[in-house]
């Protein structure tokens, strides 16, 4: 498929994706801890997971601006939070 040429997520995708986001997010974070505990905060793995984490509530916005471009006029704040 050819950029521009697209069909946007639908409102329940959005809803499913979100909620995909938050349990990856939730699980990385707990794993992160995890990791940062036994091995210390300047270990290399450690950090990973945290830039893991980071991308994730990165993507959780990009996500957001992206439901607000194919949800025109929906109250969307509440789908990637």
């Amino acid at each position: 498929m050819r950029p521009g040429n697209f069909i946007p997520l639908t409102l329940d995708e959005h809803r499913e994706l979100a909620s995909e986001i938050r349990t990856a997010r939730a699980r990385m974070r707990q794993l992160c801890e995890l990791v940062t505990a036994v091995y210390g905060p300047n270990n290399q793995a450690a950090f990973t997971f945290l830039k893991v984490v980071e991308s994730l509530d990165r993507l959780q916005k990009d996500m957001l601006a992206q439901a607000g471009q194919d949800l025109p006029g929906y109250p969307i704040e509440k789908l990637y939070p």
